[in-house]
């Protein structure tokens, strides 16, 4: 199965969470840049606010897809300690990469919120979303910032796609997990998506003003 773009993925996946339709004390933040496409449209058919969570991936060098790692905003930061051992990285690589995507972590903070502050969250539902999960450390990065840092009742991660491996991974650190294909196959995201192109920081602050603007 293959779906059309971000933003079916994202009506999809709507559909599966419609339990949380007009819930009091509820938001959806999209992970940018990707996950804020389905985020947004799981926000209109839910009739819920939405923001952003910054986080960013730790690639391995030469290897950018495979993460070794990710931060999110709160200072956290998360290693897969098997494959920074399988790729045999060195500690002034992975210092150097931390420091590279905390410099675009701030960068991204500043021209999404544009001095807006940051939702309290605390003692709130917070639907996390992504465009698909390959090793888990993104998400999982995400979901340990916003334990540490904000204290929400509830986090519900909702996903497209992602191997079973990463599901059982998050479902242990969520109270709830939505994914709608576990596929036995997975090489990469986009395999699942007929376009998968890369989404633009103005596509992600005209959905954000969209939503504001309902």
């Amino acid at each position: 199965m293959q779906f059309k773009d971000r933003h079916e993925a994202g009506k999809a996946l709507a559909k599966a969470l419609l339990a949380y339709k007009q819930l009091n004390d509820a938001i959806v933040l999209g992970l940018p840049r990707g996950g804020v496409v389905m985020a947004y449209e799981i926000a209109v058919a839910l009739k819920l606010p939405l923001d952003v969570f910054l986080v960013r991936k730790l690639g391995v060098p030469g290897q950018e897809e495979l993460a070794f790692g990710a931060i999110a905003s709160g200072g956290i930061t998360y290693l897969n300690e098997d494959i920074v051992r399988s790729c045999a990285m060195s500690e002034s690589a992975k210092a150097h990469m931390i420091q590279q995507e905390q410099k675009e972590l701030i960068r991204r903070d500043q021209v999404y919120r544009q001095g807006r502050e940051f939702p309290d969250l605390q003692d709130k539902t917070v639907i996390l979303v992504d465009d698909g999960i390959a090793t888990g450390a993104t998400l999982l990065a995400a979901v340990r910032g916003l334990r540490k840092t904000q204290q929400p009742d509830k986090i519900i991660t909702a996903v497209p796609v992602a191997p079973s491996s990463a599901v059982k991974k998050l479902r242990s650190e969520v109270d709830k997990m939505i994914c709608l294909l576990i596929p036995e196959f997975f090489s990469s995201i986009g395999q699942f998506y007929v376009n998968f192109e890369q989404v633009e920081d103005e596509e992600v602050l005209q959905l954000l003003k969209k939503v504001t603007d309902i």
